[in-house]
């Protein structure tokens, strides 16, 4: 999302809480040298600094951007939280409220291990100190841009604004349509709870004649692989070219998480690949999976269940045949990084306009 906004703006400079990317991953900031905070200098920062969290916002608050007429924010958690003056218009492209502080703390709470305890007391508060914080910095945008409508409606429920909606670029190019299929299904994700490869798995325990193919690592690897029988491939973490060797040759790829827009479902459609999807979050907004959508480009299934996921399976076995490749690249390409850029620069020249004609 940065290298496309910096390719909007190529003369923007760059502000972030830290900065430990390695020289062969900052192609994309253009030789730009990125201004950190003072948590780019704690102990231990490079990798624990997501237990900085409770500084986090004093940390954004010092960065002093006075210099500048227009403000973008990239902000999934605390960037947003700059300080800004009236003079000075602040578009925040928001990928969601903090989940783990709104309507998912409960569930990151028990995951965490962060339920119950003193610990878990600190952490409740903790939280309950970001949410306070979190509400009043968002008086402070004068502009918010979701990346879904699904994550415009949490921006309205927990800040009461309304926002313009621009989704994420997919890298349509680097996955390419592939016409001819093999007889498989295939998911691809880091392994953590919230992602439902242990679902999917078992699923597919259930379904002896069908086989599936998993890619990624996390911590939940060990414990989806014991669950594992002979028809499920548990690859772990794989190259780029595998990933794309396996999304062009699927019949389907399996997404079973509740995603704020969800990248993987796009890419399968770049290949010309179907996509079975639980039916909720941004991938209602990606996959033409619906009985009255034509042409379809995949299905829904209404419960992260496994008789629900096996349910749209079979159901998928008798429409894959009517499902076109190109019809699921086509669909992809609506969300190419040209779109994105156009959308983003059309919606900031409409911002600055109303921003400098308000008190006429």
């Amino acid at each position: 999302m940065l290298e496309q906004i910096l390719l909007c703006y190529p003369l923007a400079d760059v502000f972030s809480l830290v900065d430990f990317l390695p020289d062969s991953h900052r192609a994309f900031l253009q030789g730009k040298k990125v201004t950190t905070t003072f948590i780019q200098k704690l102990p231990f920062a490079k990798s624990k600094y997501r237990a900085y969290l409770p500084l986090m916002p004093l940390a954004i608050e010092q960065l002093d951007l006075s210099a500048y007429d227009l403000i973008l924010s990239s902000s999934h958690a605390v960037a947003k939280g700059v300080i800004t003056d009236p003079d000075q218009l602040h578009i925040c492209m928001c990928y969601s409220p903090m989940r783990y502080a709104w309507d998912l703390q409960h569930q990151y709470l028990k995951e965490s291990g962060l339920d119950r305890g003193i610990k878990g007391w600190f952490a409740k508060y903790l939280l309950h100190r970001l949410r306070i914080w979190d509400l009043r910095s968002a008086y402070g945008v004068d502009q918010f841009i979701a990346i879904s409508k699904f994550v415009a409606r949490r921006i309205h429920k927990v800040y009461r604004r309304d926002s313009v909606v621009i989704y994420p670029p997919v890298a349509t190019d680097e996955f390419t349509l592939r016409q001819n299929k093999e007889d498989f299904y295939f998911t691809a994700s880091r392994l953590v709870p919230y992602k439902k490869i242990e679902l999917i798995v078992e699923a597919f325990a259930s379904m002896p004649n069908k086989r599936l193919i998993v890619i990624g690592a996390g911590p939940d690897f060990a414990k989806i692989k014991k669950i594992a029988t002979p028809n499920v491939t548990m690859m772990g973490y794989q190259s780029h070219a595998v990933l794309l060797e396996h999304l062009q040759k699927t019949k389907a790829f399996i997404f079973a998480a509740e995603e704020d827009f969800g990248i993987a479902p796009l890419e399968a459609q770049a290949c010309g690949t179907p996509v079975i999807a639980f039916g909720k979050g941004g991938a209602l907004e990606t996959i033409r999976g619906a009985e009255n959508q034509i042409p379809r480009t995949g299905m829904f299934f209404d419960q992260q269940t496994v008789p629900s996921l096996c349910a749209a399976i079979d159901v998928f076995e008798g429409l894959f045949p009517a499902i076109a490749p190109q019809d699921c690249r086509d669909q992809a390409l609506k969300f190419s990084p040209e779109h994105f850029r156009k959308s983003l620069e059309d919606c900031v020249d409409k911002a600055i306009k109303a921003f400098y004609q308000r008190d006429l």
